[in-house]
């Protein structure tokens, strides 16, 4: 037999010593270095590993789509029986869409703006399934519809701004969907989505994946969603698959030391209160590649020959293979048990009574919404409706929702960076909202704010040392000239970053060092509170350990607060204190760690458990199906906000909102339910760790 006819009845997809090179001057810097991967129709590949390994690289050279500085200098990739890499330009344009569609990381810069969802979807179904006029529209709705799109005759006229997170997916999915091909490559295809919403995407790509028997190719970094979704496991570092295996086995017995230390870094339930294992280092630069084993210089087990030699592939048991000095001779012992992780008990409480550092009481921020030619005031968008609150020093709350209950707004209204509409918000006994900015400025220094994306709250024009120390002038903590360098130094010192660093600018670090750069940032001014906005929710799981390990050391030594902000479960779990959940801006629920994640009584906050990936193989909670999308704050329902999703909602729901009820002397909960049945509120498995481990 040939080599090709032997290629060609592999899989659906065969990729052969794929090499991925970039140009940068004259030389080209190897991202992607010789790797074989094969999908089967009906099968799903997942391939795992931190940012820089090259995952993204090799799905868009698949589709033979890199950018112009991409090179590919060798390597075969099989496809239906055709090698895709030799095919001409106009023959590959039938194969992207049609045979081969791709679902790309962010949907709000893949979509093209000034197009309208229709348009777009048309645009698929006119050129692959060469459909027309009436049959096009019937086609795009039928899409919309299968992608979990309420009202899709609407949504085919709106353009892509007018779609929230989670809608923007789902049409990226439609149109991937739309020239039903045989091979689907997700990237990253919940990324920052909200728990619930990834859940549902992920049902979606299993049932589709069902139906059309599609081969998938699945690009992430989120044990959870791999330990759903897969069929096969293979882990990428530094431009090379380091091990492959089935699921079951991946799972059961991780063998590369890369592999492993991916799940020591995953918050877990039995480390609470502990430090997170760390990846020293990072992924080498494309100009530094390692001769040897890529992983030698991170790894704690590497030995002479690992820094010498490049391993070869070594088979350990049935499908199950990897590139390792250390699986036999000096290296069997340490591998053969599986994930070793030094364990803690769980955070000490706090003492009975503490007066509060903040104490946030009816907090409500209320925009206003105008029309017509004089701009009168038609009615408001009730973001944030009434949110009380306290924190005390050495404790961390965490807020947990969905994009759009609020919970970025509650934070900046603490700050005053928005104003509240009514309420109170006391930092240090001190009334803040009834003070001019002149007034406030003294108490700026005490609350600082750490975003979401470091790179878009970095100033790129300045180094990372005037970053630093305009708010230090700002607010008078350090004058120019007086200790200035060394107090910058002593602060990046404190987030363990060198003090050389203040020459630098922000687009020469790693995406883990810029969070580490906000975080000096805030802490320069020597805060008492700070309120964080999902700080780790784009980060690979070993980047996110760091900064999870960082806010919990600066805690300890400085007795900060933090107003944690996040959807990650796991993080909420790990680091928390107390969690408080809001749903279209109030809080439905909060209380202790333990009571609200393990005896959760709102069904919101069950449905939001519910739906938590873990990174393991055991029966996950039965996946509470929340129907239709968050209510406008604009037009909330009447009685209780969460009537027209809840599966449980009654007569009293539909007429008021329910009062508080306090079930302990720290558990509260608005809802009618608390005292019902148990059987009617608990989910199936829910009494069990709900989100040990998995990542955001």
């Amino acid at each position: 037999m040939s080599r090709e006819v032997a290629v060609r009845e592999e899989g659906l997809l065969t990729v052969r010593e794929l090499r991925i090179a970039f140009a940068s001057g004259h030389a080209l810097l190897p991202a992607v270095d010789g790797i074989d991967l094969c999908v089967a129709a009906g099968e799903t590949l997942a391939l795992l590993g931190e940012s820089g390994c090259g995952k993204s690289a090799t799905a868009l050279a698949l589709l033979r789509l890199l950018p112009a500085a991409g090179r590919i200098p060798g390597g075969e990739v099989w496809f239906a029986g055709r090698d895709l890499l030799r095919l001409p330009e106009a023959e590959m344009r039938a194969v992207r869409g049609g045979g081969m569609a791709m679902i790309f990381q962010e949907p709000a810069t893949s979509l093209n703006p000034v197009l309208t969802v229709g348009h777009q979807l048309a645009e698929v179904l006119e050129r692959h399934l060469s459909l027309a006029g009436q049959a096009v529209r019937q086609r795009a709705l039928e899409l919309l519809t299968a992608v979990g799109i309420a009202d899709p005759e609407r949504r085919l006229g709106e353009y892509p701004f007018q779609l929230s997170g989670g809608m923007k997916q789902r049409v990226m999915i439609a149109i991937a969907l739309a020239g039903e091909p045989r091979l689907l490559i997700a990237d990253e295809p919940t990324t920052a989505l909200d728990v619930t919403i990834q859940a549902q995407i992920l049902d979606l790509l299993r049932r589709l994946q069902a139906e059309r028997a599609m081969g998938m190719l699945l690009i992430t970094h989120d044990l959870g969603v791999v330990a759903q979704m897969a069929t096969r496991v293979g882990v990428m570092y530094a431009g090379e698959i380091v091990e492959e295996a089935p699921r079951a086995a991946f799972f059961a017995a991780p063998r590369h030391p890369y592999t492993q230390k991916l799940f020591a870094a995953l918050p877990d339930l039995a480390r609470r209160g502990s430090r997170l294992e760390t990846i020293p280092g990072q992924v080498p630069a494309l100009s530094a590649m390692p001769a040897g084993c890529r992983f030698a210089a991170r790894c704690a087990h590497a030995w002479a020959l690992c820094r010498a030699q490049a391993p070869e592939w070594r088979q350990v048991a049935p499908g199950h293979r990897l590139r390792c000095h250390l699986d036999g001779g000096q290296g069997a012992a340490w591998l053969g048990g599986g994930v070793a992780v030094p364990v803690a008990g769980p955070a000490a409480e706090a003492p009975a009574v503490t007066p509060p550092l903040l104490a946030v009481d009816d907090l409500r921020v209320h925009f206003p919404i105008r029309r017509g030619i004089l701009q009168r005031t038609v009615g408001h968008v009730r973001a944030v409706d009434g949110v009380s609150l306290e924190l005390v020093r050495g404790r961390t709350l965490a807020l947990v929702g969905e994009s759009g209950c609020g919970k970025t707004t509650v934070g900046k209204a603490i700050l005053q960076l928005i104003q509240p509409t009514g309420g109170s918000v006391q930092l240090l006994g001190q009334q803040l909202g009834e003070r001019s900015r002149r007034a406030l400025r003294p108490l700026r220094r005490r609350m600082q704010m750490i975003f979401q994306d470091p790179f878009a709250s970095l100033n790129p024009r300045l180094s990372v040392g005037e970053i630093i120390a305009e708010g230090m002038r700002a607010l008078g903590v350090a004058a120019p000239g007086q200790g200035g360098g060394a107090a910058i130094a002593a602060v990046l010192q404190q987030v363990g970053l060198p003090a050389q660093a203040a020459g630098r600018y922000p687009h020469e670090f790693s995406g883990g060092q810029r969070q580490r750069i906000a975080i000096a940032r805030a802490l320069a001014v020597q805060p008492d509170l700070v309120i964080c906005d999902e700080p780790t929710s784009a980060l690979d799981v070993s980047v996110q350990a760091q900064i999870l390990n960082l806010l919990a050391s600066l805690q300890a030594e400085l007795g900060l607060a933090y107003l944690f902000i996040t959807h990650n479960f796991a993080v909420v779990d790990h680091l928390a204190h107390e969690v408080a959940v809001m749903y279209l801006g109030r809080i439905v629920e909060q209380g202790r760690v333990d009571e609200v994640l393990r005896a959760p009584q709102h069904p919101y906050t069950r449905a939001l458990l519910s739906a938590v990936p873990g990174p393991r193989l055991e029966a996950q909670p039965e996946f509470i199906r929340l129907p239709g999308e968050m209510p406008s704050p604009a037009r909330p329902p009447g009685g209780c906000h969460f009537h027209p999703r809840c599966p449980q909602a009654i007569a009293a729901c539909r007429e008021a909102y329910p009062a508080s009820s306090r079930l302990t002397p720290t558990h509260v909960v608005r809802c009618h339910l608390p005292g019902q049945e148990e059987s009617a509120l608990t989910v199936s498995g829910m009494k069990t760790p709900p989100c040990g481990g998995v990542t955001g």
